[in-house]
């Protein structure tokens, strides 16, 4: 077991498109007690001219909980966050990181870093409309504007903006040429250029992002940044998020193992599926649960092929849960 470290340190779960829905966060809270859970990104037209309780609504068990928004216009990142705080988020989060030709086509995302006057200006609407915290996620550089001297100006420039907490992927992205996969692979991981951004903004809380996966790795981390963020891991391979809840805020009771888990999520499915909730919605984020041990294929075979059906409910996951042996409390494989 990883040695248990200062509990004022973040442990945060990244904002991933089509994966951290309101579904996916409940179960993830599920598993860690401590971790900040974010949205997927929300764009600022949506929230603006579509359906505010389709994007916005979550279950108060999710908090803390951040709403990501894409967008770059001032006025409408003001009116978006406005509408975040109303539905009750901790914090609301800019997107200047994703490199997806779309999200650069409506002028937001990891474009943005070469606009830092125009993020400036969203970032002081948004602090004139709200109270809680508005932070930004980004990237270490874009293209060939990749030296530490840029993004020490651009987060600079929101520093002075009033934002207190950026969240960085320790790599630059490719905004051409590049899918948003590759952008998550290819470009070196840098971790001292964020180390190195936490000694010259000590008084901004830096959380580092990109590449990490277990609790030795944070532990190896976390002495030079303020917190980290997980992505893919954390949904891929839920479990690893118990090691890392004990690894930064020591052990709080008894650990609960993956049946008792998926015991507690069954109540949720309920009433969900009360609410005409397809039971797919929710079991695809569950399916990483039992990777590596036995009985973990049989599992997300039974959900694969029956949760799609129209008429299935919580018997299906009951039945999936009879594959899998129960081990003992939940760790990561």
């Amino acid at each position: 077991m990883v040695t248990s470290i200062r509990s004022e340190k973040i442990l945060a779960v990244a904002p991933m498109m089509d994966w951290t829905d309101r579904h996916c966060r409940y179960f993830l809270r599920l598993i860690s007690n401590h971790a900040w859970l974010y949205t997927e990104m929300v764009t600022t037209g949506a929230i603006l001219f579509g359906d505010q309780e389709r994007f916005l609504r979550f279950n108060e068990a999710e908090h803390p909980v951040a709403l990501q928004l894409g967008g770059s216009d001032p006025d409408a990142l003001a009116k978006a966050a406005a509408a975040g705080e109303r539905f009750g988020y901790d914090e609301i989060n800019i997107n200047i990181g994703c490199p997806s030709d779309r999200v650069r086509h409506g002028r937001f995302g990891a474009c943005l870093m070469a606009e830092p006057d125009l993020v400036a200006a969203g970032i002081t609407a948004m602090r004139s409309r709200i109270n809680c915290p508005v932070t930004v996620k980004t990237r270490i550089g874009i293209d060939n504007q990749d030296d530490y001297a840029f993004l020490r100006d651009f987060v600079g420039k929101i520093e002075e903006a009033g934002c207190r907490h950026v969240v960085v992927h320790a790599r630059k992205a490719i905004l051409s040429g590049l899918s948003p996969k590759e952008n998550r692979e290819i470009p070196p991981l840098n971790y001292p250029r964020v180390h190195r951004l936490k000694q010259e903004f000590p008084g901004m809380t830096v959380v580092l992002n990109g590449g990490l996966k277990t609790a030795s790795q944070i532990v190896a981390e976390i002495d030079y940044v303020d917190g980290v963020m997980i992505g893919r891991e954390a949904y891929q391979n839920p479990s690893a998020l118990i090691d890392m809840d004990e690894a930064l805020f020591g052990v709080h009771g008894e650990r609960s193992t993956r049946h008792q888990i998926v015991r507690r999520f069954l109540d949720y499915v309920e009433t969900e599926r009360q609410r005409n909730v397809p039971l797919k919605s929710m079991t695809k984020h569950i399916l990483g649960l039992f990777n590596g041990l036995p009985g973990a294929r049989a599992w997300r075979r039974h959900l694969s092929e029956h949760a799609v059906h129209n008429d299935a409910g919580p018997e299906v996951i009951e039945a999936a849960l009879s594959h899998v042996p129960e081990l003992g409390p939940a760790a990561a494989a």
